[in-house]
């Protein structure tokens, strides 16, 4: 009897099978899947989705973010509408109170979202606003089972250790882009001021929430540093942004991703860091499109409602994204399948 021999796996799926295995995919593999044509990217995503399904499964983990504090920001970052230098018509506030801060972590809850997300626009933080994220964090946590997640910009170890003792569990602080780029987008802190923020969190026994964002002119080089770098600091939860162009800002004309762009930075992004938590984040509605279900065979988490000062997709409609996937919201930490061989 003939015996055919079945086909050898793509070149993604057996990086994939690396990855899998417990291996690591090297730089110039990171920079062949930012450069994939277009007729391998259906490929190169069942390859990768089996990298996510082996740490998450078919599983969604929601977060929820709320700016407790907008504007009025001392720093030049070119991206944000909240900086000295952005002149978009944006909401400016100081800290609000805690029955609002309280309001929006219920509805969190309503919304199924596993993490509240608590952030402020500043340099960092002042002993009031660090006061206050410590005092709120108990309350959210007995009354509504969210896991707390604080963005409060540049941290001292101090400031980390009595945020860790306080119960948060999570603290946000972006790389946002690679060391080489970071002085193009920003110059009134540097990038190894971030790294700093991060070694200070982690030395507090606290988790470590950093990623970036695609799209502000930055070179492939600059994106696989910029995942390297997460890997090598360990981060458990990486956010890829995509760069809303917001009027007012320095880089309010910078438009330079597609749909396709997006999907290969995140299964980039998710075979360099094959068990981080990694979340498709702002910019995704405008960037992915109609493509964003597919972002979740990279992902396994999405913000759901609006972002820091622009309005997210109806919460519904990430309810059915997720249900039309066949994948579910979870609030816990469910283990995963064993992986499906896909392609």
């Amino acid at each position: 009897m003939h015996v055919v021999a079945p086909p050898a796996p793509s070149r993604w799926h057996a990086l994939a099978d690396r990855v899998v295995a417990g291996g690591a995919i090297t730089r110039d593999e990171a920079r062949a899947v930012l450069a994939s044509p277009d007729t391998e990217l259906l490929d190169l995503l069942a390859a990768t989705y089996r990298v996510r399904h082996q740490a998450f499964g078919n599983t969604v983990q929601l977060f929820f973010l709320m700016n407790a504090k907008s504007g009025l920001c001392p720093e030049d970052c070119g991206y944000c509408s909240q900086s000295k230098v952005s002149e978009a018509e944006i909401p400016r506030y100081n800290l609000l109170s805690a029955p609002k801060l309280m309001d929006a972590a219920r509805l969190a809850a309503e919304r199924q979202s596993k993490t509240f997300c608590i952030v402020i626009s500043a340099r960092g933080p002042t002993q009031r606003e660090i006061d206050f994220v410590c005092e709120i964090t108990p309350r959210i946590k007995q009354e509504y089972g969210l896991n707390i997640c604080a963005c409060l910009g540049l941290l001292t170890p101090e400031q980390a250790r009595r945020l860790a003792e306080a119960g948060v569990d999570k603290v946000n602080h972006n790389l946002n882009t690679s060391e080489r780029y970071y002085g193009e987008v920003c110059s009134t802190h540097t990038y190894a001021d971030r790294v700093a923020t991060l070694a200070a969190c982690r030395s507090a026994g606290l988790e470590l929430c950093s990623g970036g964002i695609m799209g502000m002119g930055e070179s492939a080089d600059d994106l696989v540093d910029m995942a390297f770098e997460l890997r090598e600091l360990e981060v458990e939860s990486i956010p890829l942004n995509f760069l809303n162009s917001i009027d007012g800002t320095p880089l309010e004309h910078v438009d330079r991703l597609t749909p396709r762009d997006c999907l290969r930075g995140l299964a980039m992004m998710r075979l360099v860091n094959p068990t981080a938590e990694i979340r498709i984040a702002g910019g995704r509605e405008i960037h992915l499109g109609s493509l964003q279900p597919l972002g979740l065979y990279a992902a396994n988490s999405i913000f759901v409602g609006d972002y820091l000062t622009t309005k997210g997709q109806l919460p519904e409609a990430d309810y059915k994204m997720i249900e039309e996937l066949g994948f579910t919201i979870t609030r816990g930490s469910e283990a995963a399948e064993p992986a499906p061989v896909l392609g």
